[in-house]
């Protein structure tokens, strides 16, 4: 069975759009714990009958994601899915898809330009790329594949709040060693990142490196500038158990996907590969939709019990009487920590 036709048969076998016995959504998104608890146990009904007549082994991937803090899932995108989102890039960066907060401090951009490589020279990342983009928002935060495999590892009822395009040219930074719980935090211990590379992602252009099983004491770490030219503007971990730990480097082709415990130790270099060549990935952030999100978005808001700008990516949302808000905007990340990096003002929302 080809990644489409699994694609199609989960979404046939396991939701309500393609199950008639698939209990239907109310007006009030089941906002009892009773009618949460049908639809949950109904969804873990059809995963397993889903399961057994197509031979995929959860448990094996839940056991390893527990053990490891990550775990790699190849293919997770089609080819074409992946040209699809190197051309909604393009367009982002032309300023075809909305405005994007620091674009117009990179200089010399021609948003007709049709050379891919003088608009992505002059990018590291764009933060939210959701918020201008319905590709990215309609296709790639709520793709099928994504539902799967989070509602095994973290629960049927899923809902996510964070969106990065990562372009890292040859030549631009790393990220120091980090935790994505220290700047995301849930109530439950449950955000996932899904990081997907758009290019063959290696060590010579920078790809991901983790600490395996340093999600598990659930401890998140004190942090301080590195001072490092190999890393962007962040701060980096420090008094880990772990802080003579290299890592591990997880190279990973086109279209694959690293799915990471919000805990769990990561970081990345470099890219030292040729001029003209890219490290590109879409990361999003998910968490338990059962979990109230206690983000203040980098201190850009007020302290809030449960922030509100989120999308319901499966299952229900238990919070839905609260509504959705609009709070996030898209912008570039700031490369270094330099006082004169013309993106260091660039948090969230201005």
């Amino acid at each position: 069975m080809d990644s489409k036709e699994f694609d199609e048969t989960y979404r046939r076998e396991t939701t309500s759009e393609g199950r008639a016995d698939y209990p239907k959504a109310k007006s009030s998104e089941y906002s009892t714990s009773k009618e949460c608890n049908m639809v949950n146990s109904s969804m873990s009904a059809l995963q397993s009958e889903f399961e057994s007549r197509h031979g995929v082994d959860w448990s094996i991937i839940e056991n390893e994601y527990e053990k490891n803090g990550y775990y790699i899932v190849e293919n997770l995108l089609k080819e074409e899915e992946v040209e699809l989102l190197l051309s909604e890039t393009i367009e982002i960066g032309r300023g075809k898809r909305g405005f994007v907060k620091g674009m117009e401090n990179i200089g010399n951009q021609n948003k007709n330009n049709e050379y891919e490589e003088d608009i992505f020279s002059q990018l590291l990342a764009i933060h939210h790329p959701h918020k201008v983009s319905s590709t990215i928002r309609n296709n790639f935060m709520t793709h099928p594949r994504i539902r799967e495999i989070l509602s095994h590892l973290i629960g049927p009822n899923i809902k996510s709040m964070q969106s990065m395009l990562f372009i890292k040219p040859a030549g631009k930074p790393g990220q120091a060693w980090h935790q994505d719980e220290y700047y995301i935090p849930t109530r439950d211990a449950s955000l996932t990142g899904v990081w997907i590379a758009l290019d063959d992602a290696t060590i010579e252009n920078g790809c991901l490196w983790v600490r395996p099983g340093s999600h598990k004491d659930k401890i998140i770490y004190e942090t301080a500038p590195h001072g490092s030219y190999d890393f962007d503007s962040g701060t980096h971990l420090i008094n880990t158990p772990n802080d003579n730990d290299e890592g591990i480097p997880c190279e990973v082709k086109r279209g694959s996907a690293i799915i990471f415990n919000g805990y769990l130790h990561h970081r990345s270099l470099p890219n030292r590969a040729r001029k003209g060549t890219y490290r590109r990935a879409l990361v999003n952030h998910y968490l338990n939709a059962n979990s109230m999100l206690p983000w203040d978005c980098d201190g850009t808001i007020s302290p809030t019990r449960d922030m509100r700008d989120i999308i319901l990516v499966n299952g229900i949302d238990p919070y839905a009487w609260k509504g959705t808000e609009n709070i996030t905007s898209a912008f570039l990340r700031a490369e270094t920590a330099k006082t004169n990096d013309p993106n260091r003002g660039n948090r969230q929302f201005f």
